[in-house]
């Protein structure tokens, strides 16, 4: 059976500089453990919140790293500095209609500001 290839980008100022600890990769490792069956192999990336960071990254891990699947945390809502879906936008061009409806929704759930965030689901 083949692996397949995760990238995990977590975006956060304060965290790539050391201010506090990530919890965003921690989270989304944990979750892929419990929902996947298929061997799976991480690469994980932690940056700042600057677009043109953020692109190079995803641009990364899809070209050179041959990541089946990019799975991004932070930087979505509506702060000037929050940038993720702009680049996120600006990489890939084909929608994945609905997708950021619904994670709102289950975020909804969870965190009640979960309504401000702008996420979205692209692929190349």
């Amino acid at each position: 059976m083949n692996t397949l290839r995760i990238g995990l980008v977590s975006i956060s100022d304060r965290a790539s500089s050391g201010v506090y600890q990530d919890k965003g990769i921690p989270a989304l490792e944990e979750w892929l453990a419990s929902a996947l069956t298929t061997p799976f192999e991480l690469q994980t990336r932690l940056i700042p919140d600057e677009q043109a960071i953020i692109e190079q990254t995803l641009c990364e891990l899809v070209d050179e790293m041959s990541c089946h699947l990019v799975l991004t945390t932070g930087g979505t809502g509506p702060a000037r500095r929050d940038v993720t879906p702009d680049a996120t936008l600006a990489i890939a061009d084909r929608e994945m209609p609905g997708f950021g409806e619904q994670m709102r929704q289950i975020s909804l759930r969870f965190v009640p500001t979960a309504i401000l965030s702008r996420q979205v689901g692209r692929y190349p």
